[in-house]
C-alpha cells in the first residue's frame, strides 16, 4: 500500500447506489484526495455524460470534477477515433451520452437508407425492445462491426438488481457469429487511459469495484492491485465462483483510508 499513488474507482455500487452516497463514501474519498493521491472515477455507466456525473456526484459533496471521470462512452469515442476514423454508427443505447462521443458519427433511428459500419451497444433500458435489437441484428448480418461499452450483466439500483445490456450482447454474438470489441471495463485498454491520465503505472495504483471479474480481476490482470467491495452488485456466490482471487476485500469503501493506512 506504501507504494500506491493512484486510486481507480468504480462509482455505481461503490460510490453510490442510484445516485444517492453509500455510507461513508463521501468523507473516504475526500480522504484519500487530502493524503494526494490521485483519483479517477472510471465507469461503465451509459446513462449519463461525464459532465453530468460530475455534478450529481458534487451535488452530493463528493470531491469530483468532469476531469476526473473516465466512462465507458468516452472511451468508445477514443476507440473508434483510433481504429475506426469517420465510421457510420447505429447506437443501441438508453440515456443521452452524445456529449461524450465527441467525433462519432451516429445515425438518426430513422435513417433506413444508410448501412452502418459499427453497431456500438451501451446500457440497457426500455429501447432495448425487439425492434431494437432485432434491427442490430440485421447490421450484423449486412457485415458491421459490433462494439459494446461494456459486458456488465446487470446492476445494483434501489429497487434490486437490474438486467444490463451484456445479457443482450451474448444474443447478438452468437445470432450473428460475431465477437464484440469491448471498449469500457474489463478491457485492458481503459484501466490504462485512466494510468495515463494520472501519470501511474498499473503497479502504483488500485481498482476498487464492487464487480469482481469486470472491476477487480480484469484490474489485476492489468497489473494493478485490486479491491472489492461488498456493496453493490456484490454477491457472496459470484465472489466465490470467480476466475481469480481478488487481493483485498473489504466492506465498503469507507474501509479504503484504513488499508492505505491513511
Amino acid at each position: 500500500m506504501e507504494s500506491v499513488r493512484a486510486v481507480l474507482v468504480d462509482i455505481d455500487g461503490v460510490l453510490t447506489v442510484s445516485w444517492q452516497p453509500l455510507p461513508g463514501a463521501v468523507e473516504a474519498l475526500r480522504g484519500i484526495r487530502e493524503a494526494g493521491l490521485g483519483v479517477v472515477l472510471v465507469t461503465n455507466t451509459t446513462s449519463r455524460t461525464r459532465a453530468s456525473i460530475a455534478a450529481v456526484l458534487g451535488d452530493a459533496g463528493f470531491p469530483v470534477t468532469a476531469e476526473d471521470v473516465l466512462t465507458a462512452p468516452a472511451a468508445t469515442a477514443a476507440h473508434l477515433a483510433e481504429r475506426s476514423p469517420g465510421a457510420r454508427c447505429a447506437l443501441l443505447n438508453c440515456g443521452e451520452i452524445g456529449e461524450d462521443l465527441t467525433g462519432v458519427t451516429v445515425l438518426d433511428d430513422g435513417d433506413t437508407g444508410t448501412v452502418p459500419d459499427v453497431v456500438i451497444v451501451g446500457g440497457a433500458g426500455p429501447g432495448f425492445d425487439y425492434a431494437a435489437l432485432n434491427r442490430a441484428f440485421a447490421h450484423l448480418q449486412q457485415g458491421a462491426r459490433l462494439v459494446a461499452m461494456h459486458r456488465n450483466l446487470y446492476w445494483r439500483t434501489d429497487q434490486g438488481l437490474q438486467l444490463d445490456s451484456g445479457a443482450f450482447l451474448l444474443g447478438l454474438e452468437a445470432a450473428a457469429r460475431t465477437e464484440a470489441e469491448v471498449t469500457g471495463k474489463p478491457s485492458r485498454a481503459f484501466f490504462e487511459a485512466a494510468l495515463a491520465r494520472l501519470g501511474a503505472a498499473p503497479g502504483e495504483a488500485l481498482m476498487v469495484g464492487d464487480d469482481i471479474e469486470s472491476d477487480v480481476l480484469a484490474a489485476q490482470r492489468a497489473g494493478l492491485t485490486g479491491v472489492l467491495v461488498r456493496t453493490g452488485k456484490y454477491l457472496p456466490e459470484t465472489h466465490r465462483d470467480a476466475s481469480g482471487t481478488p487481493d483485498h476485500v473489504i466492506d465498503s469503501f469507507a474501509d479504503l483510508p484504513g488499508l492505505l493506512g491513511l
